[in-house]
């Protein structure tokens, strides 16, 4: 429901006032009196209005002083100043010192409807701003490392997504970090005072996660000597995080619709219906188009899950960030296992920037780990990095050296040859010419097979 617009009406003529606020009332706006410039500043004390219509001309502190006092304390409230003929001067001085517009009496009713609806369209604008940063200066930082252009339209879809109650798919290779994404849109959300829950549904076999989502009464099942509440239930009014979907048999598949579609669920082994708020994100490294395709899937529970898709990008599609997750997974265990790390060598950021990164950030974050614990001297070197790494380097170089040696060899013999043509196939004088032996001439076009 829209907030009703209060106007603080400062006059010391009682009739003008009732005039005013009676129309104020016609036009579905609040109405508070102040019959001078000192209650009217004691009024914006104890309350928070959208505009202030005020004269100039009154006996206990006169607008123009009112004006003043009320601008200091709340300079974002609009104050109209309403003045004859004979004040415009002043008017004209209090709106260069703040105020928001004047008015001379007699009132002109459109144009002051007109002023009074601008004002107050501007004090909402204001406050709105005042609240995205009041939130933003709230918020935790964020958790997630990149700078990139992939990573920053990550980071802006979080922030479109996460204050919305819209179920999530987060969809990703293995180790891209999706669940750092997960926790993300939970804390900016309006349920981050709540818990965030989650299950990873391919570590649990079908009978143990049906128990772990939904919960068990006691007897239910050999062991299960007590009622345990589910994930759904401790996730109550906060969000549960459903990792791996795509793992999921089809029978909990159809379990899990009827949650979400009913916001209900019965405990395994029992009968009560429970209801549930739990907000609902999910995610996979399968491609689940392809797997409702292929009937591994089922197509309506990845309608329900599928209602914003959030793609968080592959570690070798952002290589411009490995710089800076290096420098924090650095840091990170450095401190963790008590270490003095001065930096990494430029090899050592040169392999770790071109190598292939199948695991992605997981990788790379294990790989940062070993070389901190196993490096010698100050500084991180190509020596502590995990063997896959330092041999994807080697074979790197390899190639280059390998297609520097063909380059070379190319080059090579389009001298050779070229020198033939200008000596008219004689040898023994390109030979000269090249600075080389006529045997070795021969040798090299055996070997061109010219």
């Amino acid at each position: 429901m829209a907030k009703q617009v209060t106007i603080l009406v400062v006059d010391d003529e009682q009739v003008h006032r009732y005039m005013l606020c009676s129309m104020f009332k016609e036009w579905g706006w609040k109405c508070v009196e102040a019959d001078d410039g000192r209650t009217a500043v004691e009024a914006v004390q104890k309350f928070s209005y959208d505009a202030v219509l005020m004269d100039v001309r009154m006996a206990r502190m006169d607008g123009m002083e009112a004006f003043s006092r009320i601008h200091a304390s709340h300079p974002a409230l609009p104050v109209i100043i309403m003045t004859a003929y004979s004040s415009v001067d002043a008017a004209v001085e209090a709106i260069k010192h703040g105020a928001y517009d004047y008015l001379t009496k007699p009132l002109d009713f459109d144009r002051l409807r007109l002023t009074l609806e601008r004002a107050v369209d501007k004090r909402q604008v204001e406050e709105r701003k005042q609240k995205v940063h009041e939130k933003k200066v709230k918020s935790k930082p964020s958790s997630i490392i990149g700078a990139s252009p992939l990573m920053q339209e990550l980071l802006e879809m979080i922030s479109y997504v996460a204050p919305t109650e819209a179920t999530v798919l987060i969809n990703g290779e293995s180790g891209t970090g999706k669940e750092l994404v997960a926790a993300e849109l939970h804390n900016n959300s309006d349920r981050s005072n709540k818990p965030f829950v989650k299950v990873n549904c391919a570590a649990l076999a079908e009978s143990l996660l049906e128990s772990e989502l939904f919960g068990h009464e006691k007897g239910a099942f050999t062991g299960a000597d007590k009622r345990r509440e589910g994930k759904f239930v401790q996730a109550e009014g906060g969000t549960l995080f459903l990792d791996e979907i795509g793992e999921t048999s089809q029978a909990m598949q159809v379990k899990m619709l009827r949650v979400l579609q009913e916001h209900a669920l019965q405990r395994v082994g029992g009968e009560e219906t429970i209801l549930t708020d739990a907000r609902i994100i999910a995610a996979t490294n399968r491609d689940l188009e392809q797997e409702v395709r292929s009937g591994n899937f089922r197509e309506d529970l990845y309608y329900r899950l599928n209602v914003v898709t959030v793609v968080v990008p592959p570690l070798r599609d952002r290589r411009e960030d490995i710089p800076l997750l290096v420098e924090h997974f650095v840091q990170k265990f450095a401190a963790k296992n008590r270490r003095e790390v001065a930096g990494v060598t430029p090899e050592c950021m040169d392999l770790l920037r071109n190598y292939r990164w199948p695991g992605n950030v997981r990788e790379l974050e294990h790989a940062v780990e070993r070389g901190v614990i196993l490096m010698r001297g100050e500084y991180l070197t190509e020596k502590s990095l995990p063997l896959p790494i330092q041999k994807q380097g080697e074979l790197s170089k390899q190639d280059v050296k390998e297609s520097g040696s063909s380059l070379l060899q190319a080059q090579e013999k389009i001298l050779i040859l070229k020198t033939l043509e200008e000596t008219g196939g004689n040898k023994s004088e390109a030979a000269r010419r090249l600075g080389i032996t006529r045997k070795t001439l021969q040798n090299k076009l055996h070997k061109y097979d010219e």
